[in-house]
Formats: structure tokens, C-alpha cells, sequence
């Protein structure tokens, strides 16, 4: 096989050309059909661009969510130890305007 970038003559199971790392070997993220170029897949016809962007995406979505848990979580804590100062008045606030979290 040749590299088409550099012209350097690599093994054919080769991912990468060993001369200018051009990548030789894409894999498809949703069906595992590997193929020479990227783009969409021959096999699935999925978009590799798209594909990818979607799992960042419902990760980013996962850590947002994980993030506003832990943040809740910590202020009822929050609350609870200064309800000796405020007399529980903080607490109250908390139940009572849930949008203000």
C-alpha cells in the first residue's frame, strides 16, 4: 500500500504511514467497518463528523446534569449548618424558592 500523502510505501494493515503519520485506516465509530477514508461509512452510511459530535454532546449533557445534582446537594447542606445562625430561615428559602438553586 502507498501512503497517499507522502508516497511512502507501507504495510497493508497499516493505520497510520509510518513516514508522515498520515492516517491510511478510518473505523467506522457505529459499525466497527474499516475503510480507507473517512467521511461516511460504505457499510452503515453513518457521518463520522455527526457521529461524533452527538456523543460529545450526551456527554456534555451527562456532566451538566452530574454538576446541577452536586450543586443542589451541596446547598441544602449549605443550609442545614447555618440553620443555627438564621434560625432555619435559609432552609425555609430554600423549599420555598427551589428556582433560585
Amino acid at each position: 500500500m502507498e501512503c497517499p500523502k507522502c508516497g511512502q510505501t507501507v504495510r497493508d494493515v497499516a493505520t497510520f504511514c509510518t513516514r508522515c503519520h498520515n492516517t491510511l485506516r478510518f473505523k467506522c465509530p457505529a459499525c466497527s467497518n474499516e475503510q480507507t477514508h473517512g467521511g461516511k461509512c460504505d457499510k452503515c452510511g453513518v457521518d463520522f463528523l455527526k457521529y461524533a459530535t452527538v456523543l460529545i454532546t450526551k456527554s456534555r449533557a451527562e456532566v451538566d446534569e452530574e454538576r446541577d445534582r452536586l450543586d443542589r446537594r451541596s446547598s441544602l447542606l449549605k443550609n442545614l449548618i447555618w440553620i443555627p445562625i438564621t434560625g432555619g430561615i435559609s432552609l425555609i428559602r430554600y423549599f420555598l424558592h427551589p428556582k433560585e438553586r
